[in-house]
């Protein structure tokens, strides 16, 4: 998974800043991001308390664990089933 510079607590602390009043093109100048970065933190991260951004993080993470889980046992069953369809 890509790992990020900013951490939740950064990306917080920017956003906050833009909630104090800083202009989205100050903000990305000043941290080296792009506007439409400022604005998908905005979407992902808006309202959220550090402590709540580091669950929703653990909760990704485990939810793609799940979901590599789930597809290699789907793929193992469609395998036997595939050989246990053939005629010997």
């Amino acid at each position: 998974m890509k790992r990020t510079r900013f951490t939740e607590e950064k990306i917080i602390g920017i956003l906050k800043e833009a909630e104090a009043g800083a202009k989205t093109p100050e903000l990305a100048r000043r941290h080296g991001v792009s506007e439409a970065t400022i604005y998908n933190w905005k979407a992902k991260y808006g309202g959220l308390k550090v402590s709540e951004a580091k669950r929703l993080r653990a909760l990704e993470e485990e939810n793609a664990k799940l979901k590599r889980l789930l597809a290699d046992t789907m793929l193992d069953n469609a395998a036997l089933k595939d050989l246990l369809s053939k005629r010997w």
